[in-house]
């Protein structure tokens, strides 16, 4: 089985929604139409920006999900949506070993 961390833009809030699943167009399609009250069903419709493989274990996406909501940055994630943080499908590694400071 293999898990996703998927990217939803909102047009209505101009930003983004960062999720994890083993059916993306499922899940976008439960943010567009769930009758819950929740963060997402404010702002729709959701496009969907982006899906990337995160691994054969919920945990591997869960733990992918978390970095990325970690950063706490718009501008992040804009740059994970560009062509130098993918390779073949996968995000590219997210965790970059930091660079000595003098």
């Amino acid at each position: 089985m293999s898990y996703y961390v998927y990217i939803l833009y909102s047009k209505k809030l101009d930003g983004y929604y960062v999720g994890s699943t083993e059916n993306p167009e499922s899940r976008l399609e439960q943010h567009n139409t769930s009758g819950f009250h929740t963060f997402t069903s404010k702002y729709r419709p959701w496009s969907l920006a982006a899906v990337y493989l995160a691994g054969s274990t919920r945990g591997e996406a869960m733990k992918m999900e978390r970095f990325i909501k970690k950063q706490k940055s718009k501008q992040f994630i804009e740059r994970l949506l560009g062509p130098d943080y993918v390779l073949e499908g996968k995000l590219a590694q997210l965790v970059r070993v930091p660079k000595p400071r003098d």
